[in-house]
């Protein structure tokens, strides 16, 4: 099996070939293919390849598919004495992504 463990936006992701993930928002637009060359670590076939922190030459292609936002998460405090409540709500952003190609020192690792 091959996959690869990538750092985008602060967070690691574990992706294999025609993967979809929900990253944080990417500064590109919706069909755009985008490389990721923070590459932590790749496997193909039981050959795995730690980087120190990253592997060298590799990088992983993915397109866009869409960019919305998440649902809203309503945070609720309140205290016991009076007039003393808050009422915030979140929104984030995120994209959804289709990894596409593999590459190794400049080489397909599908």
């Amino acid at each position: 099996m091959t996959f690869a463990v990538i750092n985008t936006g602060g967070k690691q992701y574990k992706v294999s070939a025609n993967d979809k993930l929900r990253l944080e928002k990417l500064s590109t637009n919706e069909g755009e293919v985008v490389e990721f060359d923070q590459v932590l670590l790749t496997n193909k076939d039981n050959e795995i390849d730690i980087g120190e922190p990253i592997v060298e030459g590799a990088k992983v292609q993915g397109k866009i598919l869409n960019q919305t936002k998440n649902r809203t998460v309503i945070v609720f405090k309140k205290k016991k004495t009076k007039f003393s409540k808050k009422k915030r709500a979140q929104t984030t952003n995120f994209c959804s992504s289709n990894h596409e190609n593999f590459w190794k020192k400049w080489k397909i690792i599908i």
